[in-house]
């Protein structure tokens, strides 16, 4: 199974006259990079949210976010009545001395004045972290699915792109005999353009031919890419999605493809290397956003 790096969870919920708003996101990083942005009050578990994010995502660049709206008529910020009538009784004072009317203005200076608003902090109620909580691996599970079927998507246009790699090595035996062919009927009128005055000696020729030969020959190569091939599909096809597997394997397929490419010598197999490649580039594409 692969399982796709990018995802999106949320979860709404209301309790205690609050409405919550859990956001996740993810995109793909070789590591796991989690941002949180929590209100003050839910601050202290910040550290929990991070180990339970680190566990069930495994890896990205993950975004997480809580929103809350007061719903309630009541507000931590309150009006610290002692001290506005103490700042208004000093300005309805110096309004007298001045000869200055005391209206509705004076309460306006008043209320712009310091330490006129107080905050009374709230502290975290259990019951209700409990249920943030629930909510948290909810959005968890949403992003999970989300990576899922993001993954499917991935998983055929990867696979597919494997499949046709192992597709274009078939294509690749035609032309390997008339290859060979070739570089014999080469090396043989090569020799003949010497003219040598005395008779060449056969069984020489012979060894040098098949070194020359072997030097040439791409059966294991073959042998190996295959190997690898079927090696990913069943990388690919297991319960765990292993992004980072799946990337050693496509460096070890694009070894054999490089050196295939290196001994071809021939034209047409060199045009299926070149097909090869292109291929494979767009699996190495992919699997940067692999789990």
């Amino acid at each position: 199974m692969i399982k796709s790096m990018t995802g999106f969870g949320k979860a709404e919920f209301e309790v205690n006259d609050k409405k919550f708003t859990i956001e996740i996101k993810s995109l793909n990083s070789k590591q796991v990079d989690i941002n949180t942005r929590t209100p003050a009050l839910y601050r202290e578990k910040d550290i929990i949210i991070r180990k339970i994010l680190s566990e069930k995502l495994s890896r990205g660049k993950i975004d997480f976010n809580i929103y809350v709206e007061n719903l309630g008529k009541e507000s931590n910020s309150k009006i610290n009545e002692p001290i506005l009538k103490s700042y208004f009784e000093h300005l309805s004072k110096i309004s007298g001395d001045l000869n200055v009317a005391v209206d509705q203005s004076t309460l306006q200076a008043a209320m712009r004045l310091p330490d006129i608003l107080k905050t009374e902090y709230e502290t975290l109620d259990k019951s209700e972290w409990n249920i943030i909580f629930e909510n948290i691996q909810k959005a968890i599970s949403d992003i999970n699915s989300f990576r899922e079927q993001e993954g499917k998507a991935l998983e055929t246009d990867i696979i597919g792109n494997v499949n046709s790699i192992n597709n274009l090595l078939k294509e690749i035996e035609p032309f390997e005999k008339i290859r060979i062919e070739a570089v014999k009927l080469r090396l043989i009128e090569n020799l003949e353009n010497l003219k040598f005055n005395g008779k060449v000696d056969e069984n020489r020729f012979e060894q040098e031919l098949i070194f020359y030969l072997e030097k040439l020959d791409i059966n294991e190569e073959k042998v190996r890419l295959t190997n690898h091939c079927e090696f990913f599909i069943e990388t690919a096809n297991q319960s765990v999605s292993s992004g980072k597997k799946l990337g050693f394997i496509s460096q070890e397929l694009g070894r054999e493809i490089n050196t295939i490419g290196s001994k071809a010598n021939e034209t047409n197999i060199q045009r299926i290397v070149v097909q090869m490649k292109d291929h494979l580039e767009r699996v190495k594409e992919q699997l940067l956003n692999v789990l």
